[in-house]
């Protein structure tokens, strides 16, 4: 049985479902500014929204939230909240997330509708594909670019490497907070 909210979606229609991985690996800033490195499991859940009529612009999408736990860990040390959003006139793909600490990205990226991988990109300051901060991470942990890779596996797995690159307060040098996984789905 087709479903336009699903066949609408392009290259993002396999996303639908659930999604658990437990190899993760996190590099981010420690407490004293430092590097830690933290594994880490995390669940990922994509639901269609079905079509979005902006104007002339026609969108479907997918709401998502991730949750993120340090390896052993019961309390979740991550969680953001949006859509993935699917152009096909424009080839269009955008992920729009805020995450808890402050911090709000969309990134996207010309993408064809039969991908299986693809880069988003966010820069700060662009008036289209940027990030928007509070005012204590402008100052401590300003975010200068994002970066986003997507692999959905030959065998169905669906893979991910994150850059957000930090010009960090008291360090010279960017810091890139990096994050990857690889998922399995585990519900329709």
């Amino acid at each position: 049985m087709s479903n336009p909210d699903i066949e609408g979606l392009g290259p993002l229609a396999p996303l639908a479902g659930t999604w658990e991985g437990a190899k993760g690996e996190d590099i981010a800033p420690s407490d004293d500014r430092g590097v830690a490195t933290s594994p880490f499991r995390e669940r990922m859940v994509f639901t269609p929204i079905g079509r979005v009529d902006n104007h002339e612009q026609t969108l479907y999408g997918l709401r998502y939230a991730t949750t993120a736990w340090r390896a052993g860990a019961e309390e979740p040390f991550h969680e953001e909240v949006g859509y993935w959003l699917w152009d096909a006139e424009r080839k269009q793909v955008m992920r729009c997330f805020i995450v808890p600490r402050g911090v709000t990205v969309i990134a996207g990226a010309t993408v064809e509708p039969d991908a299986t991988s693809f880069t988003l990109q966010a820069t700060a300051g662009a008036a289209d594909y940027g990030i928007c901060s509070n005012p204590f991470l402008l100052e401590q942990f300003r975010t200068e670019r994002y970066e986003l890779t997507v692999e959905l596996l030959a065998d169905g797995r669906l893979s991910y490497e994150e850059d957000t690159v930090m010009a960090m307060k008291g360090r010279d040098e960017p810091f890139h907070h990096t994050d990857k996984n690889v998922l399995t789905k585990v519900a329709r």
